[in-house]
């Protein structure tokens, strides 16, 4: 008999937001998946929780990741054809998570970087040691260029948990913010979830990543698929990953 009683299906947090634009899935070319086998896992995987579309950003860093543009593309290619084969629907795009240093600043001089969605989104990052004397002056030329910086996991930066006012100027500066999911659940501790937290409060997040590099990360957010507060702060503080 037809119940008016009868449960709502579950909506997932991830169906919610659609695209993921945060992550290290091409495999063996930075410290996220290390072969084909488990970049289709955890694709398989995304797409069972709800993610319609991923935007995989490899590690640019010179001396350790020496990944260039034509390496991720090539990459991009073999695991979107990869993925076609076992039959994936998900779509996957590659961009790149820039390390700030001078080799960055030559790709930029030369044009040579990965963007993704409509205004030129470059993701980049920061030591986690001590931050980044050229950021204002990347941040600047890069909007000179034409594209829109976001800057990665910025609530990670623990030598800036106690000074919200640099926060607070980088968004003056126009820079986005990009948010880890994990952080939002503790992950990275209680100070970094606090932080996230009022982050997106205040209207400062304009991104959630799940920054994918291992099964760790992949089971948390199984374990979070439909978590009801992730939900209801989605809810009531969008984001623009549905934009890309």
């Amino acid at each position: 008999m037809f119940s008016f009683f009868k449960k709502k299906p579950k909506i997932s947090v991830f169906e919610t937001l659609g695209t993921d634009m945060h992550s290290h899935l091409i495999p063996g070319i930075d410290d996220g998946s290390p072969d084909m086998e488990t970049s289709l896992a955890f694709l398989t995987t995304l797409q069972e929780l709800g993610y319609q579309k991923v935007i995989t950003t490899p590690h640019i860093l010179s001396g350790l990741y020496n990944n260039t543009s034509a390496i991720i593309k090539e990459g991009l290619q073999k695991l979107q054809s990869s993925a076609a084969q076992q039959g994936l629907t998900i779509q996957i795009e590659a961009a790149s998570e820039y390390f700030i240093d001078t080799h960055f600043e030559s790709l930029l001089q030369n044009d040579d970087l990965l963007s993704f969605g409509p205004s030129k989104f470059v993701l980049i990052e920061m030591s986690f040691v001590a931050p980044s004397p050229q950021l204002e002056k990347v941040i600047f030329q890069l909007q000179t260029k034409g594209y829109q910086p976001i800057l990665a996991h910025p609530k990670r930066y623990n030598y800036w948990h106690h000074s919200p006012a640099v926060f607070s100027h980088l968004k003056e500066l126009g820079c986005y913010f990009q948010v880890n999911l994990p952080s939002l659940v503790g992950y990275y501790g209680a100070p970094t979830k606090k932080l996230a937290l009022n982050f997106i409060k205040s209207g400062w997040v304009e991104f959630f990543g799940t920054d994918l590099h291992h099964d760790r990360h992949l089971e948390l957010l199984k374990k979070h698929q439909f978590d009801s507060d992730l939900t209801e702060l989605l809810q009531k503080y969008p984001v623009r990953n549905l934009q890309l």
